[in-house]
């Protein structure tokens, strides 16, 4: 193979990863694409850029090959352009006067990981008011409890050994706690509403829905129910939203971008950073899968990633300003009865499978 063919045989695979994420096919060997948008749209370009060295002025197939490529990098670079900080924020910056504050931390703990001293030191450092931790079984929520109970007198603890546990720790009061299995009755969510220090009350969803894998479910059908199903809670619900865990899913994804388009909640990150959770032991391939979601009426204060604690995830932390006044300047747009449509046969195709 010579090299100006081993130049075109990498900018078709270039083109190959990018169409992958168009075919409306559920299965996991295709929504993994969906994934890495920003190393794709890397070697989009790296691929775009080294064709150049071989370009003939006078071959059309040239001509037609490079705008291929080049409409390749153009579509990968909208994909991640709101995450970047040329973009502008979806959740705006806390005002200076505001008063009403609170903070919130997750992690995925990776079950297997026993650096329970690593993980206890990250959040004493964050010192956050609300804490969440994915992948808890028993053995995580013994020793997190034994520490942490001294400083959150409010808790929710559902462990499980099959890597969906929870642990929901709060210095606020909580109230009408409630464990539910929306798709699976081995994957909990948690749903509790918490009355903040200024007497507020918000609605809070936990969650952690299973990723599109060969060894547990090859499709991503339950995946995306589960997320379409809390936004129809979230539609509804009287209260302030904030919807936070593992999702397993990107922030750019359809099924993402859907979820935010029915629930009305906003992204912190878009115009921020990508902020990539996983793989906190991969630098290469890192994206966004641990998300905090919330309705228009919250600001942010600030917003990083924690420290490396033996997980497979970092931690995200926030803080944010409760402004309910200011809700309006940054509400989106009524999803369209497509896109509702859109989402509620999601959870029609999820009943139809089981």
């Amino acid at each position: 193979m010579n090299f100006k063919m081993f130049l075109r045989v990498f900018g078709i695979i270039a083109i190959i990863l990018t169409v992958f994420p168009f075919i409306p096919v559920d299965h996991w060997l295709i929504r993994v694409f969906d994934f890495p948008h920003l190393q794709l749209t890397l070697l989009t370009l790296l691929a775009l850029l080294t064709y150049f060295l071989r370009f003939d002025l006078k071959n059309i197939q040239d001509y037609i090959f490079v705008i291929v490529l080049f409409g390749c990098f153009l579509f990968q670079s909208i994909k991640i352009y709101p995450y970047t900080a040329f973009a502008p924020y979806e959740v705006q910056n806390a005002s200076k006067n505001s008063l009403k504050s609170f903070s919130v931390y997750t992690a995925n703990v990776l079950q297997t990981n026993d650096n329970f001293k690593g993980l206890l030191e990250d959040t004493k450092k964050q010192d956050a008011d609300i804490l969440l931790f994915t992948e808890t079984d028993r053995k995580w929520v013994n020793e997190l409890t034994k520490i942490l109970d001294k400083s959150y007198p409010y808790k929710i603890e559902v462990p499980k050994d099959n890597t969906y546990g929870m642990l929901f720790f709060s210095k606020f009061e909580l109230y009408d706690n409630k464990i539910k299995y929306l798709i699976e009755d081995t994957i909990p969510s948690i749903h509790t509403k918490i009355i903040l220090p200024f007497q507020d009350t918000i609605q809070l969803f936990a969650i952690h829905p299973a990723p599109p894998m060969p060894q547990h479910n090859p499709s991503s059908v339950d995946r995306d129910a589960e997320m379409m199903k809390i936004t129809k809670l979230t539609r509804y619900s009287p209260f302030p939203v904030i919807v936070l865990g593992d999702f397993n899913d990107v922030a750019w994804s359809e099924t993402t971008e859907l979820f935010q388009k029915i629930s009305g909640l906003l992204d912190l990150r878009k115009g921020r950073g990508f902020y990539s959770t996983f793989n906190a032991k991969n630098w290469l391939m890192r994206w966004p899968l641990d998300h905090i979601f919330t309705s228009p009426e919250f600001r942010v204060k600030q917003v990083y990633l924690g420290e490396k604690f033996g997980s497979d995830h970092f931690p995200f932390f926030t803080e944010l300003s409760f402004e309910p006044q200011l809700a309006g300047e940054q509400r989106l747009k009524p999803p369209t009865k497509d896109e509702i449509d859109t989402a509620f046969d999601q959870i029609e195709k999820e009943k139809e499978e089981d």
